[in-house]
Order: C-alpha cells, then sequence, then structure tokens
C-alpha cells in the first residue's frame, strides 16, 4: 500500500468537495434534523460525500468506507474485519473515514466554519488524514509517521507561545453527551476557570488543524466523536502534538470502541502535564455539582 498516493487521493477528493461546498453554501443548506441529539443534516453534506466517496472507490475499489450520512459501504474484497489492533491490512483491511462537511450546524446559521475530512485505517490505526478548509482553501495532511504537512509546507510543531493569561484551549464531546452529564459539566467549567478562552467550534476537525498549527494551544475531547477523531487527531500528532487519555496513557485515536474511550487531551508536550490536572481537578469536582 502506497500510502503517499493515498494521501494525495484523500487530498484531491477533499477539494473537490471543498470546491463543492465553497460555491454551494451560501444561501442553500436547508437543515433537517438527524438523530434526537441535536444534529443536522443538509443536501450539501449527502453531495459531498457521494462525491467523495466515487473518488475513493474509483481509486480504491476493495477498501471499505465509513461515511458520515449513508454509513458502511464494504469494499470488493472485504477481507478481515477492519477495527482490531493487529488486522493485517492486506487486501480489505483499509478502512475510509469520510466526514463530508464537519461544521454542518454551523453552516446552517451561515458560520462560516466548516471542513471536509478524511482518513485512512490500517485495521483500527489511522495512517493517512486529510483536513480541508473550504473558506480559505487550505488542506493539513499526514501520513502516520511521516510528518503532516499544511499550506506553507511541512508542519514542524506548534509554536512555544507565552502563557500569561492560561491557554486557548478547544473542547469536544460527543453527540450523545446529556447536558446533564455531571462529568462535561465539570470539565467545562475548570476549563473556563483554568484557560483564557475556551472554544466551542461545532466542527471538531478545524479545532485538530488548529492546534496542530498552532492557532490554540491544546484541546480537550470528552466521549468524542468517532468518524471525525482520526483524521484531525492524526495531523496533530505527526505536527508534534501530544495526544493522552484522561489516565495519562498514550492516546491511539479510533473511530471503533465505545465513546467513553474517546477522551483525551492534547497539546505540546510542555503543556499536556497541565492539562491533565485540569481533568484531575475536574474529576474532583463532578459529583459536588447540583444535578440539572
Amino acid at each position: 500500500m502506497d500510502l503517499e498516493h493515498a494521501r494525495r487521493i484523500a487530498v484531491e477528493a477533499a477539494l473537490a468537495a471543498g470546491s463543492m461546498l465553497r460555491e454551494s453554501v451560501p444561501g442553500a443548506a436547508v437543515a433537517r434534523p438527524k438523530g434526537a441529539s441535536g444534529d443536522v443534516v443538509t443536501d450539501l453534506d449527502l453531495a459531498a460525500e457521494k462525491l467523495i466517496i466515487e473518488r475513493v472507490r474509483a481509486a480504491f475499489p476493495a477498501h471499505r468506507i465509513v461515511a458520515e450520512e449513508s454509513g458502511v459501504h464494504a469494499g470488493s474484497d472485504p477481507g478481515p474485519p477492519a477495527g482490531r489492533p493487529g488486522d493485517d491490512p492486506a487486501g480489505g483491511g483499509w478502512t475510509w473515514l469520510v466526514d463530508p462537511l464537519d461544521g454542518t450546524n454551523n453552516v446552517a446559521i451561515g458560520l462560516p466554519a466548516y471542513v471536509v475530512g478524511l482518513a485512512l485505517c490500517a485495521g483500527s490505526r489511522p495512517v493517512v488524514g486529510v483536513v480541508h478548509e473550504p473558506v480559505s482553501g487550505h488542506t493539513w495532511s499526514a501520513v502516520r509517521d511521516a510528518g503532516a504537512s499544511g499550506p506553507a509546507g511541512r508542519l514542524t510543531g506548534p509554536p512555544r507561545r507565552a502563557l500569561p493569561h492560561g491557554p486557548v484551549l478547544g473542547w469536544t464531546q460527543g453527540h450523545g453527551v446529556s447536558r446533564r452529564d455531571r462529568a462535561a459539566r465539570s470539565l467545562r467549567m475548570t476549563m473556563e476557570v483554568r484557560a483564557r478562552r475556551v472554544l466551542q467550534l461545532w466542527a471538531p476537525l478545524l479545532c485538530w488543524a488548529m492546534l496542530a498549527r498552532g492557532d490554540i494551544d491544546g484541546m480537550i475531547g470528552y466521549h468524542a466523536e468517532g468518524l471525525d477523531l482520526p483524521a484531525g487527531a492524526l495531523i496533530a500528532r505527526e505536527a508534534g502534538v501530544e495526544i493522552r487519555g484522561f489516565d495519562g496513557r498514550p492516546f491511539e485515536a479510533s473511530a471503533e470502541g465505545p465513546p467513553e474511550d474517546r477522551s483525551f487531551v492534547a497539546a505540546p508536550p510542555a503543556l499536556v502535564g497541565d492539562l491533565l490536572d485540569l481533568v484531575a481537578e475536574a474529576r474532583r469536582l463532578a459529583p459536588a455539582l447540583p444535578p440539572v
């Protein structure tokens, strides 16, 4: 498997979908409810997803595809089940994850903050990640253990910044997290106290790109969605960001497994300890929060 070739195909697919979105978004995004979590979908999501799937399928007919709106598309050679660490990815053990419009809620209210995301996984491990921002035309991509690149070339690591008033942090949580979840409420409250700014962008992949290029200082995720996690986390990791689970162990961004396994802190290495301390403090405070 030529991962650099796969990256190029993913970039081309993301650019094509982004071009269509950029030309269609103004006045064309009529949102419809999707599920009971408050999420929405538009015809733009569906059209961009169809375009991406067609491009990926033409280049890799044997590969499995998991798409945000249409679900699982088996490849011509299904091979071993994807999603288990250590699976031999030969044949059909490769899985593409497609998020055609990460930030649909933003588009629905006229906020131009959205991206297109693709990841290629070998078993459950992301090995290629692409994030494309249609509004700016900028693209970020990575190949596992081969580095990450952005519009200006190779990403050499988030810059060191003085943080006299605390870090700027991104926050993401899964759609299934209840407003009554004490742990989530405590984390957000503690972040507001410890951080200079907390961003909740409704577009996690955009947040990952901002972290990889050094626009924000860190990111905390709680029961994050699986489909839009691997691409962004791989780009950030390859750009020098360290990602840890709430228990402090190295975090492998996978779309598989329960949401409880997708809680993390991500930051340049010098800041990871502070974010883990923040999580520990939030956990201590959570039981004392009043119910809502």
